[in-house]
């Protein structure tokens, strides 16, 4: 019996990869479906899940092919793919290599449009209190457009039109195809680091969304918002709006509009500057005429006619004026002496030497009073002492021993008042007048209250 020949994992699974290769059917497939459990790879790298309502496959799109897309892929978004069935043989998983991805059922530049869209508003590229003031008489004006196309001859033939007194520099730049979101930047760039103009217009004519993409690019709306020249919108027709329209300090509806937006009509700021003039000229006239009348009326003053006399009231004003000033000095100089000798004497009452006898004697006179008052307070409680003491004497249990009686006590120093208190055995002690008995109760004997 011939013996079964047993496969490794690692040779069944390259078998299996190969039959996948070797398959047309299973490459440049067009496969539909819902994107999940997106993973965003550090090295650009996309993996994620394609799935429908009954199936999934895993899927992977590598950098290389990534280059170009519009949009940003998500989770939940359907999308058409275009790429290779094949095997993963670490771990025997077969899954769709993307080659090509594009949104379903809505345009890939419109998603991107709004992605970008949300993404920049969400940052505050296109808030309110971030847009720059237009100047309103702008000495130069720079232009960022294609130098062929005809919004540059729109824009010049306007800004001539309108306000020729104005210098115009033209900074070139690709405004269609790949390479027009780095030449605007440029553009926006160079206008800035040179400094030479006072605002920025910047658009082209109209076109499709694909011919207006570079004003739609992340790089164009930071540059614009970066810019510190205010910049102008001016991108397609009226009814165009792109993402550098929301960035910039102001959009116009279409390139000629910009180039009004953005100057004066010189025939309007003639006839500001004549009013200006003619009220400059009223006001001064009116000044003339105003002070000429003050120079009249001061000529006919009493200071101009007579101007000794004013001098004379002026000098005996001033000689008044010097003797009210030494009368008011020496009552000054009167009254602070005065202060001086008041302050002095009670310096003197304030002396610390004649503090310090005063002080002594007062002290000598305290305690000769504190004396008196002891020898009375002593005396007085004394004889009160005395009194208290006899008083005391007198009503001593002790007298009674003169009379021949005495107290009994037991032995914790108790007067004995009734023979309840002892019990045969006890000791106790008899306080006699001249000495004290110690002796032990043999036995007691009641006697009637009565007797």
């Amino acid at each position: 019996m011939k013996q079964p020949i047993y496969l490794t994992i690692h040779a069944l699974t390259k078998y299996i990869k190969r039959k996948f290769d070797a398959d047309p059917h299973l490459q440049d497939m067009y496969i539909k479906g819902e994107i999940s459990n997106l993973k965003q790879h550090s090295s650009g790298h996309m993996y994620f899940t394609l799935k429908d309502e009954k199936s999934r496959i895993l899927a992977v799109m590598f950098q290389t092919y990534r280059t170009g897309m519009k949009f940003v892929p998500e989770n939940g978004m359907h999308v058409l793919i275009r790429g290779d069935i094949t095997v993963y043989e670490p771990s025997g998983q077969y899954q769709v290599y993307v080659k090509e991805m594009a949104p379903d059922g809505i345009g890939e530049l419109y998603l991107a449009y709004e992605q970008l869209k949300g993404k920049l508003e969400k940052e505050g590229l296109f808030l309110q209190k971030y847009k720059k003031k237009l100047p309103p008489y702008p000495a130069s004006i720079g232009v960022i457009t294609s130098p062929t196309g005809a919004a540059i001859r729109d824009i010049l033939t306007t800004l001539k039109r309108r306000y020729p007194v104005a210098d115009i520099v033209i900074y070139p730049a690709l405004v269609q195809g790949t390479q027009a979101a780095p030449s605007i930047r440029k553009a926006i760039e160079t206008a800035n680091s040179r400094g030479e103009t006072d605002i920025l217009i910047m658009g082209r004519g109209g076109g499709s969304i694909e011919e207006l993409w570079a004003f739609n690019e992340e790089i164009v709306a930071r540059a614009i918002f970066q810019s510190k020249i205010p910049v102008i919108s001016a991108v397609g027709h009226e009814t165009d709006f792109t993402i550098a329209d929301f960035a910039a300090d102001l959009r116009a509806p279409t390139p000629t509009a910009a180039a009004e937006l953005a100057v004066p009509h010189i025939n309007e700021v003639l006839e500001r500057i004549i009013n200006q003039k003619n009220r400059m000229t009223r006001e001064i006239q009116k000044q003339l005429s105003s002070n000429l009348n003050r120079l009249q009326t001061l000529e006919k003053s009493y200071a101009f006619r007579y101007p000794r006399r004013l001098y004379e009231q002026k000098v005996e004003q001033l000689d008044r004026a010097k003797e009210r000033f030494h009368k008011g000095f020496e009552k000054y100089f009167t009254r602070k002496k005065e202060e001086v000798q008041r302050l002095a004497a009670g310096l003197k009452r304030r002396d610390p030497e004649g503090m310090l006898e005063a002080a002594h004697s007062k002290l000598a006179a305290q305690a000769k009073m504190l004396n008196r008052s002891m020898d009375a307070i002593y005396k007085a409680k004394l004889q009160r002492f005395l009194y208290q003491a006899s008083a005391l004497d007198a009503r001593s249990p002790l007298k009674i021993m003169d009379k021949g009686y005495s107290l009994a006590y037991t032995e914790q120093n108790e007067l004995i008042k009734t023979i309840e208190t002892v019990a045969p055995g006890d000791k106790m002690s008899v306080r006699l007048k001249d000495g004290e008995l110690f002796c032990t109760v043999e036995q007691k004997k009641e006697r009637p209250i009565d007797e």
